[in-house]
């Protein structure tokens, strides 16, 4: 192999054409081999534990009563001002989604820096980390039916529920980012005589500033969605009612949910997506 290297290396010095340097490429055709008949053989054992019967009849006619919904929804609950219209519950869902996804970003800050090895010891940082790593270990519902104990059914379930579960995603975000920073210019501004709240205000916080939002932004559009969800336990928002319809068969009801869910979530899809990428760019 490192044969092969030099030859490469050679062909770089003599400027041989790109398609002779690419013939002289080093090739792991036995590695490759290796790695797809690995993944046949996970997927080939992974299919032994399906054992699809094909639809039962109460099956086939969910599956018809859910695309009838969609196609005939209930326009007087899709455009309805009452609290059981699509407007209201659309909007207590995101309500929740921006709640969880605030507390957990800003609850999250602590903890990257505290699992930070550039910035903390290692036994402390690792520590924290792994108090990061069970959070993330734990679903969502999970947390749900949790703490739906402790606060009862509603909106504050999902708005804790969304903060722990984002301390977990964000915190690993918001490490990297702090990991990556350029100290130099720390360095700098400890030798021109700046105390340490002008190095974090001139040095850290502007290095940091695109990365955090992003990161939160990223996680919003995941806590949009799983506030749907959360709320088949109980834990406030649209989940509930569409669950409640899904139950009892109406179907131009869950039409009109399930429209209300898909103009949200590409709205917010289509902003947020605009939104990361100026940051990305830096304007």
């Amino acid at each position: 192999m490192s044969e092969k290297i030099k030859k490469l290396e050679q062909a770089v010095d003599k400027k041989l054409t790109v398609a002779e340097a690419y013939a002289m490429r080093p090739r792991h055709w036995l590695l490759y081999t290796l790695i797809v008949l690995i993944v046949v053989g996970l997927a080939g054992w992974s299919s032994t534990t399906m054992k699809f019967e094909g639809m039962t009849v109460t099956g086939s006619e969910v599956a018809k009563g859910i695309i009838s919904g969609i196609t005939h929804p209930d326009l007087a609950l899709m455009f309805g001002t009452g609290d059981t219209g699509v407007p209201y519950l659309l909007l207590q869902t995101m309500a929740i989604a921006v709640l969880g996804t605030i507390f957990g970003a800003i609850l999250a800050i602590p903890f990257a820096f505290l699992a930070s090895t550039n910035i903390m010891s290692k036994p402390v940082a690792y520590l924290f980390r792994v108090l990061i790593l069970l959070i993330r270990t734990i679903p969502s519902l999970v947390w749900a039916l949790m703490w739906i104990r402790v606060t009862g059914p509603g909106a504050a379930c999902g708005v804790i529920t969304q903060s722990v579960c984002s301390i977990g995603m964000i915190s690993k975000m918001y490490i990297t980012a702090i990991e990556d920073l350029d100290t130099r210019i720390l360095e700098s501004l400890d030798a021109m005589g700046c105390t340490a709240f002008q190095k974090i205000r001139y040095g850290v916080i502007p290095q940091l500033t695109a990365s955090f939002i992003s990161t939160t932004i990223y996680r919003f559009d995941i806590n949009l969605k799983d506030a749907t969800t959360l709320g088949i336990v109980g834990a406030g928002g649209i989940g509930a009612s569409l669950v409640q319809c899904l139950n009892s068969r109406r179907w131009a009801m869950v039409g009109s949910f399930v429209w209300g869910l898909m103009v949200l979530v590409l709205i917010i899809e289509f902003l947020s997506t605009r939104v990361r990428k100026k940051l990305a760019q830096g304007k």
